[in-house]
């Protein structure tokens, strides 16, 4: 598809289409990302020890961490970057882009470096115990150190995505994937590095894709370039960065430190309730995962469209998008309902861990067919510019709600509470998410009926 095909299918394209080119490289890209963290956690868990699947459990809201990053600048670029090429100032666009793309890979440089040299503290915080410890430094030493990949990975997704190359970006996260779960054993077995190689096969995966990500500005495949003659780091344009992109990064942010805290909890439960906690975390990531997928298949769309004042558009592309989200949620929540023990000894064989792991998915599993709306809502927020009701959103479902209750429920209901934590902020972020929208939508509509009255007469 040509830059100027890419640009019709935003603004004239039929929207079932559109959504579809827009949506589905990213949902299969981060569907995989998901999956190869689930192939990491089969893994690891085939070394027999509940202590390394526990490492893999502690290590893994850092990554989220480390993937806030990329996203808070990703995603605040490509929501400008949308509206300034749907209003025909691609100039302004250039600047957007390669000030965001620059400013991260300083920022993940930064991150990589105190990360390594913090590591303990990090990790203690994050839930390690000290028979956990051990192994948690030895694999997160590598994925910390590694942060710069995986934040350069995020932004320019999402740059090349805001453009409508969505397949691009697509293949970019299946080839970082693939390239996980192909290395894992080879790194792990093979080579007999253990919980080591994960880490080294993660790192490994992730310079390949900023390498193919790269690949895209270098061969001048799309309509922005990350030339530093743009480089323009000026107020508007972090003021830009930033009104989309802090609050992205402190709801991602937010997802690791309530994982932290749910691993906190779980600490005074033992190892085997780290482990149970953590592979359910992975599992539901495969939810929330293609939620992002449609919703970013959405956000160059409705964000193209809003600059562009085709309000119908956006308002179509939104009630698509929200009902593909929900009933793939809803049919994942059955699945998981119905087949949790199996699932959970997918990856551990101790009996506590999937005693513990299969209760806590099938209470999680209660509140996942919301996930859809609530997700796809805080996207439409993130395209169209509204920072205020994105910053409101993203701070809701793990900050508003989510802290409260897990210093609640666990005190009065011991594991049983800890477990109805996440499906008690999902079901409180859902009805918060339907308010913003229908602030939102209902004027919106009332406006473009009248128009159209208007017209009539």
């Amino acid at each position: 598809m040509t830059k100027e095909q890419r640009l019709q299918l935003l603004g004239q394209g039929p929207i079932p289409r559109a959504l579809y080119l827009l949506s589905y490289p990213a949902v299969l890209g981060l569907f995989s990302g998901a999956l190869y963290s689930l192939v990491d956690t089969f893994f690891i868990g085939l070394l027999g020890q509940t202590a390394a699947v526990g490492a893999s459990a502690v290590v893994f809201p850092i990554f989220i961490v480390i993937s806030a990053l990329g996203l808070g600048f990703g995603i605040g670029a490509a929501s400008s970057v949308s509206r300034l090429l749907g209003a025909q100032r691609e100039e302004d666009a250039q600047r957007v882009a390669s000030t965001a793309f620059y400013s991260s890979l300083a920022a993940g440089l930064l991150l990589s470096v105190f990360g390594v040299i913090f590591i303990d503290p990090i990790l203690i915080f994050f839930g390690a115990t000290e028979t956990i410890l051990e192994h948690a430094r030895v694999y997160g030493v590598l994925i910390i150190g590694g942060s710069v990949f995986r934040v350069l990975n995020m932004c320019m997704n999402n740059l090349i995505r805001s453009e409508g190359a969505a397949s691009y970006s697509g293949r970019a996260l299946i080839l970082g994937s693939v390239l996980n779960m192909l290395l894992d054993p080879i790194c792990m077995f093979l080579l007999g590095m253990g919980i080591r190689g994960a880490g080294a096969a993660t790192i490994l995966a992730q310079a390949a894709a900023t390498l193919y990500l790269l690949r895209f500005y270098i061969k001048k495949e799309g309509v922005l370039t990350l030339s530093p003659r743009y480089f323009h780091p000026t107020l508007w344009i972090y003021r830009e960065l930033l009104r989309i992109g802090i609050p992205t990064f402190i709801r991602q942010s937010l997802v690791s430190f309530s994982i932290a805290l749910l691993n906190q909890a779980a600490r005074s439960f033992g190892d085997a309730s780290i482990a149970g906690v953590g592979i359910v975390t992975r599992l539901m990531a495969m939810i929330f995962m293609v939620n992002f997928g449609i919703g970013q298949g959405l956000q160059p769309l409705a964000g193209y469209n809003y600059g562009a004042r085709n309000y119908r558009r956006v308002l179509a592309s939104l009630k698509l998008a929200v009902g593909a989200a929900t009933v793939y949620s809803s049919f994942i929540a059955v699945l998981f309902f119905l087949f949790a023990p199996h699932l959970i000894f997918v990856f551990s064989r101790d009996p506590e861990v999937i005693s513990v792991g299969s209760r806590y998915l099938r209470i999680s599993s209660l509140t996942v067919w919301m996930l859809g709306f609530q997700i796809v809502g805080s996207y439409l927020f993130q395209a169209i510019g509204k920072g205020r009701e994105t910053a409101i959103l993203a701070v809701s479902r793990q900050g508003f709600f989510f802290i409260p209750l897990v210093f609640l429920l666990p005190r009065q209901f011991g594991l049983n509470g800890l477990f109805f934590v996440q499906p008690g902020a999902d079901f409180l972020a859902t009805l918060l998410t339907g308010v913003l929208v229908a602030a939102y939508v209902i004027p919106l509509k009332k406006q473009l009926n009248n128009t159209s009255e208007d017209a009539h007469e």
